[in-house]
């Protein structure tokens, strides 16, 4: 089953599912939205980073299954048996601080896939739809950027990472008859974000609401995307389209500066702090100026977001506000 746009029910043959980083700010919510749809799942997490309140309202749902188990050090092949397709979120997303751990990438991203693809194949699950990102287009040159554009070099781990993933799934495809849809999403914002530029200034600005230092020179240009929209996107391409590799897009048809997203988030907790910029078109190495994505494809499937960037900013600062579990390491 899967769910457009305006949140109505489409039917596809969807029974069984592995959601890899089921913990994890996407993961949830597509666990939840399968659930709600009737699709029997089974939940993969090592709770690293994902946490198990997220999935509090589904736990004892009688269609699903969470097994606390790591793609990376663990044998998992058993529990993909029985399976019929994967959504596969399972990462790391700390893309800012990959110089600092360049093994990180390789194995929570590369190495985690190849993984999840051997217990696929072993298992006979030959159809899996792949969170990839947009920033595999790197330092691009068309604007809004195609499906299509010519890769130019890669600028962060992140990236080439995922752009390796994307690689060895088409392989698959290939070599195993196997059936992918990837997403190159651009930054999600929503409940239950937890990493990004969104919650770095609220932290900041809670902590001294009279200073707030960004990186860069504040022009960097980006786009943004609801987690919701995000969600019934993936849906609906899975249920729409029937290639053996699918590439989309995902992200809003506009983008923001960071001074003004940063706007938007004091405005709404009412501070009016000097800001700092640390100067220069790139916030860390490996941060790309303008991200910007063409996304006429998936929304030729008759998609569209509910939210504009302002408003999904907006939203994640009220859910920050309202969770304050989430700064106190609790799970």
């Amino acid at each position: 089953m899967a769910s457009g746009h305006n949140g109505k029910i489409m039917e596809t043959a969807l029974h069984h599912v592995v959601v890899t980083g089921a913990a994890g700010f996407i993961g949830s919510h597509m666990v939840e939205r399968l659930l709600a749809l009737g699709v029997r799942v089974t939940g993969i997490d090592n709770l690293s980073t994902g946490k198990i309140n997220f999935l509090g309202g589904v736990m004892k749902h009688p269609n699903f299954i969470f097994v606390l188990r790591d793609l990376y050090m663990e044998n998992c092949d058993d529990i993909f048996h029985g399976v019929d397709f994967v959504f596969h979120f399972s990462a790391n997303a700390d893309v800012r601080f990959g110089v600092d751990q360049p093994r990180k990438d390789l194995e929570q991203n590369t190495i985690v896939t190849f993984n999840v693809l051997e217990a696929m194949r072993k298992n006979q699950v030959r159809k899996i739809a792949f969170s990839s990102t947009g920033s595999v287009y790197g330092e691009a040159k068309i604007f809004p950027t195609p499906e299509d554009a010519q890769f130019p070099v890669q600028t962060s781990l992140y990236a080439a990472s995922k752009l390796a993933c994307e690689g060895m799934i088409q392989a698959y495809c290939e070599g195993f008859d196997f059936q992918a849809w990837i997403f190159r999403f651009v930054s999600i914002l929503g409940e239950r974000y937890t990493h990004g530029h969104v919650i770095d200034f609220y932290r900041k600005l809670k902590n001294n609401s009279l200073v707030l230092d960004v990186l860069g020179d504040g022009t960097q240009r980006k786009s943004y995307l609801y987690i919701q929209d995000c969600i019934s996107a993936q849906l609906l391409a899975v249920q729409k389209t029937d290639d053996a590799v699918n590439i989309f897009n995902l992200g809003v048809d506009d983008y923001c500066e960071v001074k003004e997203s940063v706007a938007w988030i004091c405005n709404e907790l009412g501070v009016s702090p000097q800001i700092n910029y640390a100067g220069g078109r790139n916030g860390w190495i490996g941060d790309n100026p303008f991200i910007y994505l063409d996304t006429k494809k998936i929304s030729a499937l008759g998609w569209a977001p509910l939210l504009t960037i302002k408003n999904s900013v907006i939203r994640t600062v009220r859910y920050l506000d309202a969770n304050q579990w989430l700064f106190e390491g609790n799970p």
